[in-house]
């Protein structure tokens, strides 16, 4: 009997409620203060998830489970929630007790494409699962109950069901007609290979593409079928026609036409089908009857050369059709594949949000621990392997991300070339001695939009397992080259059409058998053996490489050695440059922070964090307790929140609102696990900061100074734009320049003229911020040529004279110091500000050059002042 209170079945009952509600003390588990800290912690992380988990505990595997699972329960809950396995599931408790067997003897066991069938709902049904079963210990180490991850597919295999049934039909129906077959594309052109068609008229693909089949019409008819035809698919309407056509033994017959469109569940028009039947043979036999009812013999002669005519007719249709089934035999198996790796990849995404969850709780307790213990060597070495391991964690989890294509990805232009060879000592450590390198590099390669980090995480996995493959003997080629995927190797490859950069990696070793490359990218799939590998590799380089529009081809044979070739997006930008990370001391603040996060661990390490480095720290559970709090009127600056939470309202409208209300508040997102809500096409939507999970002390506290300092800026130029000091030529400002100008005269001529104090080029890339420096430059008498990039700065570097460069460090592309050496090769004697929020410039020295500077944000008009006069004394040194 289930433990779980007496409930309506139709009030939807969220698990967490349920765990609260029901009495444990009727259960075998015993009151919920009694739990062992293990089953309390995994059941919070049961109930957290957002993937269907069911944990089945003790010897009587008592159920507990997240709102996940209540579909799958059915009209089972709330009964269920408490209740045991075989009380809960009677119909598949044979299954069951195996399965839970083996899990309490420390098994792990998956399950893909279970057939079952289940008592739900009122009603005995067969259903289909993907099962995972994992093993669950308790303090004592000892495995005390199994947790299952259930993904139901019973609605994709009914849907497939219906599709073959539906294809049955078709070719059953189709071999009925003794006709010629044919299709268009949507827009009513004939493509691709038309089997029936060719064999009719005799004409080859390139003949009757397009509207070329309208040469095999007799040319009386030929202009009324081709406007007919058009009218119809306008019309989107069924074409019923009659016109006479040369077939392939060169005489003129007559055909009725009718073709009608295939529209999908959506309405979009997809192709035409037609069906030309000949009409020749009973028009003349009706004719001869007419005519000739006495020639009895003629007739039966007609209709022996027709019906062989139609045979023929039909053997081509059935072979058309034979064709056709195999071709959506081909789609089903790539679209089964893909849907395979797309569960896969949920199921993964999900658990990396989780560990990395785990993984801050213990990352950020273990750094405020190295704190605490200080001067402890021993202590401190301990806890530093600690840490080791977190990060070892937090590289899993990202693979795990990358398979899921879950990550915020940073593309960059990247020259492949100049990058392949950066990497040349890096993989020659990576696979030692033993295995020889060759690099190919085509021509005039182009350069690709790409994650850097990521793809050389990529090329080293390939790497390391041709290594293996080789057992450390062999040779590893690396090809670079420009292609082209054309439409049909890209309807056959999910992949668009279009031009791409190959990085092809190959070598000498076992190969692959056609059972392991179809199962080869995979998570925890591997040929290695036990303890070798963890199976991540080429699923994390097949899912970074999905997310980022391109494609993984992979080429193997059974001791002939493997290829796998990734195409990645060509760019036409110039290649983008490093910019160098600020590596000065860590500071806090005094700034109040709003920390909103679900996980009650993570939550109290954040905040302990926080509080660590001097912030005044307030905290809430979810979005709306956030909001709730920055209606109070108590003063923010910063909002750190997770993205994933629970509630109908979302972190990122919680940010927009909590900006509505303090405008100047800053907003800090974090997240385990990037969802759609902030990250579009692989990317952080523009003007969104993220600090992924698990991050660390040091981290966190550059990140939050750094958001700060930004917003802070904003805030100041807002103030200065609303003041009464705003110039006639701030007035006219646009928010957010494309390309360098100059200005402070107002309507004046485009190239800066020489004043008393001289030019300013002035390098930001917040809009905000670049029209608020200009104008309080303005206010002090200075020239001002704007760039919101490094790259728009370079033009003005070699085109316009100008004293001192005021650049922001961390901008897109080039960064700040970057330039800076751009422009002192160019005028060496210029003076140089650094405007930056993190305080720290890396590679400059307080007081080493007397013309550079760093003026911290946020400035005021004083402090730009003082800065510029800093670098410029003590005399200008005009350039």
């Amino acid at each position: 009997m289930s433990a779980a209170p007496d409930l309506e079945p139709e009030t939807p009952v969220p698990a967490r409620a349920l765990l609260e509600r029901t009495d444990w003390s009727a259960t075998s588990l015993g009151p919920r203060a009694a739990w062992p800290v293990a089953l309390s912690a995994v059941v919070d992380t049961v109930l957290d998830s957002q993937l269907p988990k069911v944990l089945m505990w003790g010897p009587d595997h008592v159920m507990i489970y997240n709102d996940g699972y209540r579909e799958i329960a059915g009209d089972k809950h709330p009964a269920a929630f408490g209740g045991t396995v075989p009380a809960v599931w009677p119909e598949i408790w044979d299954w069951n007790r195996k399965v839970l067997a083996s899990g309490l003897a420390g098994r792990a066991e998956t399950y893909r494409d279970q057939s079952m069938r289940l008592f739900r709902n009122g009603a005995l049904g067969d259903v289909v699962f993907d099962l995972f079963y994992t093993p669950i210990r308790g303090g004592d180490g000892a495995v005390g109950g199994v947790l299952c991850t259930v993904i139901e597919h019973t609605e994709r295999e009914s849907a497939r069901h219906d599709l073959r049934r539906s294809n049955e039909r078709f070719r059953a129906a189709v071999s009925a007609i003794h006709s010629t077959l044919w299709t268009n594309s949507a827009e009513g052109r004939m493509c691709g290979e038309q089997p029936g068609w060719a064999a009719l008229t005799g004409q080859t693909q390139a003949e009757y593409e397009g509207f070329g089949w309208a040469d095999a019409v007799h040319p009386e008819d030929a202009d009324a079928s081709v406007v007919a035809w058009n009218e119809a698919v306008a019309a989107r309407a069924t074409f019923v026609f009659e016109h006479r056509v040369r077939v392939a033994s060169g005489e003129w017959r007559q055909f009725s036409i009718r073709a009608v469109p295939i529209v999908d569940e959506g309405g979009t028009l997809r192709e035409w089908v037609g069906v030309h039947t000949d009409v020749t043979e009973e028009r003349l036999a009706q004719e001869q009857m007419r005519e000739h009812a006495g020639v009895l013999e003629r007739q039966i002669r007609h209709r022996e050369r027709a019906e062989e005519q139609l045979r023929q007719l039909n053997e081509t249709l059935e072979q058309r059709v034979a064709q056709a089934v195999e071709e959506r035999q081909l789609a089903e198996a790539a679209l089964n594949r893909s849907q395979r790796l797309e569960t896969v990849g949920k199921l993964t995404g999900g658990v990396a949000h989780d560990f990395n969850n785990l993984l801050q709780v213990v990352s950020g307790n273990l750094q405020l621990l190295l704190k605490d213990i200080a001067g402890n060597e021993r202590a401190e070495t301990r806890v530093r392997n600690a840490l080791a391991g977190v990060s070892r964690g937090a590289k899993l989890a990202s693979q795990l991300l990358a398979f899921g294509r879950r990550q915020a990805l940073e593309p960059k232009v990247v020259n492949v070339t100049r990058f392949v060879r950066g990497m040349d000592d890096m993989l020659r450590r990576a696979i030692g001695e033993g295995v020889e390198v060759e690099t190919v590099f085509g021509g005039g390669l182009w350069n690709t939009f790409i994650d850097p980090t990521q793809i050389e995480n990529a090329l080293l996995n390939l790497a390391i397992n041709a290594r293996d493959a080789m057992d450390g003997q062999g040779r590893l080629t690396i090809e670079l080259a420009n292609a082209h995927l054309d439409d049909d190797y890209a309807r056959r490859h999910e992949v668009s059409a279009g031009q791409y950069v190959m990085l092809a990696v190959s070598d000498t070793g076992a190969g692959m058998s056609a059972e392991v490359i179809e199962r080869v990218f995979e998570p925890f799939f591997t040929t290695k053996a036990e303890g070798k590998g963890s199976g991540l590799g080429l699923s994390m380089v097949y899912g970074f490489v999905k997310q980022s529009g391109g494609h993984v081809n992979i080429y193997s044979e059974l001791g002939q050695g493997t290829t796998i070739r990734l195409y990645l997006p060509r760019s036409a930008e110039r290649e983008d440059q490093e910019i160098e990370v600020d590596a000065g001391p860590v500071s806090g603040g005094t700034e109040t922070v709003l920390v909103v996060e679900d996980d009650e661990e993570v939550r109290a390490t954040a905040v302990e964090m926080l509080t660590d480095l001097g912030y005044r720290v307030l905290k809430a559970v979810d979005a709306q307790s956030a909001l709730n709090v920055v209606e109070s009127g108590i003063p923010i600056d910063i909002l750190f929140t997770d993205v994933v939470m629970p509630g109908k309202l979302k972190s990122p409208e919680l940010a927009r609102k909590a900006k509505e209300r303090l405008p100047s508040l800053a907003v800090l997102f974090t997240s385990g696990y990037t969802e759609n809500s902030i990250v579009h096409g692989g990317r952080l939507d523009a003007g969104v900061q993220l600090l992924p999970k698990p991050y660390t002390r040091e981290a966190l506290a550059r990140k939050i100074r750094h958001v700060l300092a930004n917003q802070a800026q904003r805030g100041a130029g807002r103030r200065t734009l609303q003041g009464p000091a705003l110039s006639p030529a701030a007035q006219g400002h646009e928010a957010d320049p494309a390309s360098p100008r100059t200005g402070g005269t107002g309507a004046g001529p485009a190239e800066p003229q020489p004043t008393g104090k001289g030019t300013v080029l002035l390098v930001e890339d917040d809009g905000l911020i670049r029209m608020n420096t200009a104008d309080m430059l303005k206010d002090l008498g200075y020239v001002v040529v704007e760039a919101g990039r490094a790259e728009d700065a370079l033009t003005a570097i070699q085109t316009v004279p100008f004293d001192a460069l005021v650049t922001d460090v961390n901008l897109p592309g080039m960064s700040g110091t970057e330039l800076a050496v751009e422009a002192r090769q160019v005028k060496p004697a210029v003076g140089i500000v650094f405007a930056t929020g993190d305080r720290h410039v890396a590679g400059v020295t307080p007081g080493e050059d007397p013309h550079v500077t760093v003026l911290p944000k946020p400035y005021g008009m004083e402090d730009l002042e003082v800065a510029i006069a800093r670098v410029l004394a003590p005399e200008r040194a005009l350039a």
